[in-house]
């Protein structure tokens, strides 16, 4: 009997690279700012609010005072910018803390890209040294950003009832990482 060694595929997980959010981002914007993309975030923006908030990502890319920043996730080796993430200060019941956000453009989902780029944005807040804990706010609805944040090592505090945008009211929950812990999760 001659038997052949059985043939597996085999996969390269892909790995990102975060480049500072710059004036040349605004396209990005407004690609991320697709209905399906926006669905758990009360829908697309204006051009106007879009224009702000590309404005705000810019300053904040910009502050090298430790309070955040904003990415573009260039997934590699191919270089093709995948989406945006980062991170920045706010305060939470009452605590100083990062939050974090993510997006993921839709021929790049369901590759591991936006776990690879939380757990890297992770390590930027980390190394900015404000705040003990960054935490990411997703809608209980949004399977995909809360397997992200369990996937990138974050600890299941709890569903909070959050506003986001102004006006428009959410059920999130609320996930939290230790960036003082020290250890492979």
């Amino acid at each position: 009997m001659n038997e052949q060694p059985e043939k597996t595929a085999v996969t390269t997980a892909p790995s990102v690279r975060l480049e500072a959010w710059s004036e040349e981002d605004a396209g990005l914007l407004r690609a991320l700012n697709a209905p399906e993309l926006m669905g758990h975030l009360g829908g697309p923006e204006t051009e106007e609010q879009l224009d702000r908030r590309h404005r705000r990502y810019v300053d904040l890319s910009a502050d090298t005072s430790g309070r955040g920043r904003m990415y573009r996730v260039v997934l590699l080796p191919e270089g093709l910018v995948a989406g945006s993430i980062g991170f920045w200060a706010t305060t939470w019941n009452g605590e100083p803390v990062y939050e974090t956000g993510w997006a993921v453009l839709p021929g790049f989902q369901g590759r591991g890209v936006a776990t690879l780029a939380t757990r890297a944005v992770a390590e930027q807040a980390r190394a900015a040294g404000l705040h003990r804990h960054l935490h990411a706010f997703p809608s209980v609805e949004n399977a995909a950003s809360n397997a992200v944040c369990r996937k990138a090592g974050f600890d299941l505090l709890g569903e909070q009832d959050f506003e986001y945008p102004p006006g428009n009211p959410m059920r999130c929950n609320d996930w939290r990482l230790d960036l003082g812990a020290t250890g492979d999760r």
